[in-house]
């Protein structure tokens, strides 16, 4: 009897707490379309106590711009798909081309 006590009690908390998930995600979304004024003077925001807050104009990183200084639509990331012998005869190339590395030929001489 007990067991089935537990049951329920954990099978009412998992409802409560997708509803919640649910909940605050279609939030989000509605404060993320949500607009916001923007004044000219921080001083004129009594409630921010002189701080700015989200008013700041959008600066871009430097890595989102192009030599000419355009913004880049397409994507920075794009990933191609090696066997694990390309991969293998990649990182091998690496290693025997870094400084610490000692050629055993050498040191069999």
């Amino acid at each position: 009897m007990l067991h089935l006590l537990y049951i329920l009690a954990f099978t009412i908390l998992a409802f409560i707490a997708v509803g919640n998930l649910i909940r605050n995600l279609i939030m989000f979304s509605f404060d993320r379309e949500r607009t916001y004024p923007t004044n000219s003077s921080p001083m004129n925001n009594q409630g921010n106590y002189g701080y700015y807050s989200s008013k700041k104009q959008f600066v871009p990183h430097p890595e989102l711009l192009d030599s000419a200084g355009n913004l880049i639509k397409e994507p920075l990331l794009v990933m191609r798909s090696i066997n694990v012998e390309d991969a293998r005869q990649h990182l091998d190339a690496l290693y025997e081309a870094s400084p610490g590395h000692k050629r055993e030929n050498s040191e069999e001489a």
